[in-house]
C-alpha cells in the first residue's frame, strides 16, 4: 500500500498539523505502508507538477492548518493544479483523508472544503480529523489525543485495505454536467511539459523578453530606418518628461546592440536625450533593448529592472530612485 501526505501550511516549528501527520506515519509505517510526504511549500515554484506524484498511490492526506481563513494558498495551488493537470482516472480510485488543524477558527470549514473538491476531483473521501487547539504543546501535554490521531490513521488503513464503498454524491454530478474543463489533445509527457513550463516563472519571464527581442528585429527588417533607429528612445524619453525642481543629473544608458549609449541630462525642466559615445555621469546603467521597450511602454520602473537584475547600474541610488519620478511612462 503507498500513501502520500501532502502538507500545507508554512512549515513553522510550531505548527500543530505538523505534529498530527508525524503521528499518523508513525503509525502507517508501523503497518507497512510505503509513506511519502510533500510539503507543499517546499515545491511552491513547482506546484503544477505535484499531480504528477498522485499516480499508483493508494490513498492521499491532504494535511494544512487555519491560522487566519481557510485553508491556505499552497494547498489551494495543489487542489488547482490537480483539476487542471491531474490524471482524473488516477485520482478517481484514490482514497483521501483530510486533516485540518486549527489556530484560530474554521476547522470544520476547512475539513468540508477538502472533501468537497476531492469529490469534485472524482476521488474518494474518507473519514477525516480536525480540531482546535492553541498550539502544538495542547496535543503533547494530553495522551488520549495522540490515541485519537493514532485511531483515525488505523481508520485509513482498514478504509483503503477493505475497499470501502459509498453513496453517490451531488458533486460527481456537478461535475460530470456542469464542471466541465476543456481538454487539450497531448500525450502525458506533452502535459507534464505544459504543467512544468506553467510553473517556471523564469521561462516564462524569458519567453516575454524574446518576444519583445525578436518585435524589435523583425521591427528593423521590414523597413525602419536609419533615423527612426537613431531617434528611438529618445521621443519616449522626451514625451514622457516630468521636471523636478533644482534636480540635475545626467544619465548614460548603455544599450545592448547600440554603438553609442542613450545620454540623458537633465536641469531643472531642461532636457537633453542624444546618442552620444560618452562614459561618464551621475548613473551608469547597461541594459537590453527588450528591457528597455518594456520601461517606456510601462511594464516596468527603472528601479525594479535594477532591483531584479535585468539592468545593471552604478552611482548614486537617490538619482536612480528618481529616474521614475522624472519619467512616468
Amino acid at each position: 500500500m503507498k500513501i502520500n501526505v501532502y502538507y500545507g501550511g508554512r512549515g513553522v516549528l510550531d505548527d500543530p498539523t505538523i505534529f498530527v501527520i508525524d503521528k499518523m506515519e508513525e503509525v502507517l509505517t508501523e503497518l507497512r505502508v510505503e509513506v511519502h510526504r510533500y510539503n507543499i511549500y517546499e515545491h511552491k515554484n513547482t506546484i503544477a507538477t505535484l499531480p504528477q506524484t498522485l499516480r499508483g498511490v493508494d490513498g492521499v492526506v491532504l494535511a494544512t492548518t487555519v491560522e487566519w481563513m481557510g485553508i491556505g494558498g499552497y494547498m489551494m495551488q495543489f487542489l488547482d493544479a490537480c483539476w487542471f493537470y491531474g490524471d482524473k482516472e488516477s485520482i478517481s480510485k484514490i482514497y483521501m483523508q483530510p486533516v485540518v488543524i486549527s489556530t484560530t477558527y474554521g476547522e470544520r470549514e476547512g475539513q468540508l472544503t477538502l472533501e468537497n473538491a476531492w469529490e469534485t476531483l472524482g476521488g474518494r473521501p474518507c473519514s477525516g480529523l480536525c480540531g482546535y487547539v492553541d498550539g502544538v504543546l495542547t496535543f503533547e501535554k494530553n495522551p488520549e489525543y495522540s490515541h485519537i490521531i493514532e485511531k483515525k490513521a488505523e481508520n485509513l488503513y482498514r478504509t483503503i485495505s477493505q475497499k470501502a464503498k459509498g453513496l453517490p454524491t451531488s458533486n460527481l454530478a456537478v461535475r460530470d454536467s456542469v464542471l466541465r474543463t476543456n481538454t487539450l489533445d497531448l500525450t502525458p509527457q506533452e502535459s507534464e511539459q505544459m504543467s512544468v513550463y506553467a510553473s517556471d516563472d523564469a521561462y516564462v519571464r524569458q519567453q516575454r523578453e524574446d518576444i519583445i527581442e525578436l518585435s524589435s528585429m523583425y521591427r528593423n527588417l521590414l523597413g525602419q530606418t536609419k533615423e527612426d533607429v537613431s531617434t528611438e528612445f529618445i521621443n519616449s524619453f522626451q514625451s514622457h518628461f516630468h521636471p523636478k525642481r533644482d534636480f540635475a543629473a545626467r544619465y548614460i544608458f548603455s544599450i545592448e546592440g547600440r554603438a553609442e549609449p542613450l545620454v540623458v541630462t537633465i536641469s531643472g525642466e531642461e532636457l537633453d536625450c542624444r546618442y552620444a559615445p560618452e562614459n561618464e555621469g551621475d548613473v551608469i546603467a547597461r541594459l537590453s533593448e527588450g528591457v528597455m521597450n518594456e520601461i517606456v511602454s510601462g511594464r516596468m520602473t527603472f528601479l525594479r529592472a535594477f532591483t531584479v537584475g535585468k539592468m545593471s547600474a552604478k552611482g548614486a541610488y537617490s538619482n536612480l530612485r528618481t529616474l521614475d519620478e522624472v519619467f512616468m511612462f
